[in-house]
């Protein structure tokens, strides 16, 4: 059962504390192993690739069969059922439409000394995406990883999933298909990771990385980092749904169990101002978990890492909200626009009882990769500005340099840099 915090008891503050600090990352320590497999595929690259290939997933990777043709795709697209290649294509728009609403502008202006000054966004050249194929396959992580890319500009864009025992899932490939993933390698782990860093053979190196993983590809994205740029090293998923008593229970309880569905470490949190709701929540979770297939998973999440807050008033949920900064946040109440205006640290918020976190997963529009673990304090989702990056624009004519070249080279004599302050002073009148 999930824990059980009132904000009324004695020692509320602390216990709320301990929860909120609580790491759900497991005691597993795999940095170790990870450094030795990028090391190793550094040194070897492709020949380590394929033996670790082997290894996990239990599949002898070859020249000829590492990357994924063009009419295996074709032929995994005609397998999939007609409707969800419809869904694929009605989420893919609308995700393309959002995206294409992200997209930052250059500017360029002369000020009242006569300087030039402005920034220009160009894209990375190729990026890497990791797509899981672990306790499940997830085509909508394709299209939310991938078409932001491709709506930045980003020409070459390089899958890797594993494949355990050459099993490919075939609406992940349609979906590939449609974000227009340029390249597709049939390799996961930490070793994938690694390949699209440094490069393995036929795959070149990458710029940025993105993409959900487990504990071995989070730690490999942390280690390649600075070799190249990586969206997040992404935690367990979380929910947190705060809910008067207004609302079906049924539907909350379900909203709960849609985090804790994906890993035994996932975290689902009510908030409430009304105790018999709070009762009636936790029951149909019980309820909804005995009927569902994933449900050992989805139970160990409830367990373990979940809880049920109540509150004198849900005027006080925003300051708890924001210590736990979720990754998704839904706020069933009457007027959640009032609530939102107090709400600093979230993923992704959605607004009242008819929006819940699934519709976000797949074809709202905006993306589900999201900060987790409370990084939502500092970090953003998943967007075109992670394929971007900015480049100052500086100008300047004699005359401008003689406005404000004399301060530069002050600051550079103090600073203790003489070329400095001589590569601006001999430029200027005297």
């Amino acid at each position: 059962m999930a824990l059980r915090l009132n904000s009324a008891d004695a020692d509320f503050d602390s216990a709320f504390e301990t929860y909120v600090k609580c790491d759900r990352n497991g005691d597993a320590d795999v940095s170790g192993v990870v450094r030795e497999v990028v090391a190793k595929v550094r040194m070897e690259g492709m020949e380590a690739v394929k033996a670790y290939t082997a290894k996990f997933d239990q599949f002898a990777l070859t020249d000829e069969n590492l990357r994924v043709a063009s009419d295996e795709i074709d032929q995994a697209e005609a397998a999939c059922d007609t409707e969800d290649l419809k869904a694929l294509d009605f989420a893919a728009e609308r995700i393309r439409d959002y995206h294409e609403k992200q997209l930052p502008i250059d500017v360029r202006y002369t000020d009242d000394a006569g300087v030039t000054l402005g920034w220009r966004w160009t894209c990375v050249d190729a990026a890497g995406l990791y797509a899981p194929g672990g306790r499940a396959a997830y085509p909508s992580s394709v299209l939310m990883n991938a078409i932001p890319a491709k709506v930045a500009g980003v020409s070459r864009l390089a899958m890797v999933t594993p494949s355990p025992k050459g099993d490919m899932n075939p609406l992940v490939l349609a979906a590939a298909k449609r974000a227009r993933v340029s390249e597709i390698y049939r390799i996961g782990g930490a070793q994938a990771i690694a390949a699209l860093a440094y490069g393995a053979g036929p795959i070149k190196p990458v710029d940025v990385i993105v993409g959900p993983g487990n504990a071995f590809v989070a730690e490999a994205k942390r280690q390649v980092f600075g070799a190249v740029g990586i969206d997040s090293v992404a935690g367990p998923s979380e929910i947190l749904v705060v809910a008067d008593g207004k609302n079906d229970p049924q539907w909350i309880a379900a909203d709960l169990l849609s985090q804790a569905e994906h890993d035994p470490s996932s975290q689902s949190v009510l908030i409430t101002d009304d105790a018999a709701f709070a009762d009636k929540a936790a029951a149909a979770v019980e309820e909804q978990l005995e009927a569902s297939p994933r449900r050992e998973i989805a139970q160990a999440a409830w367990n373990d890492n979940s809880a049920i807050i109540v509150v004198g008033s849900l005027n006080d949920a925003p300051e708890l909200v924001n210590a736990i900064a979720p990754e998704h946040l839904e706020l069933a109440v009457d007027d959640p626009e009032v609530m939102l205006k107090k709400i600093r640290h979230a993923g992704a918020i959605f607004l009242g009882r008819y929006a819940p976190e699934a519709v976000g997963d797949y074809v709202a529009g905006p993306d589900h990769v999201l900060p987790t673990a409370r990084a939502a304090r500092y970090a953003s989702g998943l967007s075109v500005l992670d394929f971007m990056k900015r480049t100052s624009i500086i100008g300047c004519d004699e005359a401008a340099l003689n406005k404000i070249g004399r301060q530069a080279a002050r600051l550079a004599d103090a600073e203790g840099l003489p070329a400095h302050a001589k590569s601006v002073r001999v430029r200027l009148k005297p």
